[in-house]
């Protein structure tokens, strides 16, 4: 009986080590989309909302860790800015339709961990690293 305990305990502490070795593989990040795709400004601020969509359940969630922007035929612009949360507001004097853009990265610490890095180009793709979605906002 007491042989059986220990390979019993043996066989729990190794199952124990190996998973904590292990780990798991993360949730890989495959695209992000931004609702609503086209607004119209129309001398208001617009809300934006970030949905990325993973590789394993629950594929689809609200990401509260992109980052935020806008440019404007492919070159950054202060015409518009959109906060932390995707409040994107038109600068007085701006005319036109500007993309709207959310990144995140593709997997924890696909990029080093430096979630905040500025993206690759002025409309925030980044490469393999950042998953990139855009929206259109009209400004009057």
């Amino acid at each position: 009986m007491r042989k059986y305990c220990l390979s019993v305990s043996f066989l729990a502490i190794l199952t124990i080590a190996i998973t904590l070795a292990c780990g798991s593989s993360p949730r890989i990040l495959q695209s992000v989309n931004l609702s609503p795709p086209t607004a119209d400004a129309q001398g208001n601020p617009v809300q934006f909302m970030a949905t990325g969509y993973f590789n394993e359940q629950p594929s689809s969630v609200t990401l509260s860790a992109a980052n935020w922007g806008a440019c404007y035929q492919n070159q950054r612009t202060t015409a518009v800015a959109v906060s932390a949360e995707g409040l994107a507001q038109c600068a007085a004097g701006a005319v036109g339709t500007y993309t709207v853009w959310a990144w995140a990265e593709s997997a924890a610490d696909s990029c080093g961990g430096n979630n905040g890095e500025n993206p690759a180009n002025a409309c925030g793709g980044g490469g393999g690293c950042h998953v990139t979605g855009t929206a259109q906002l009209t400004c009057p």
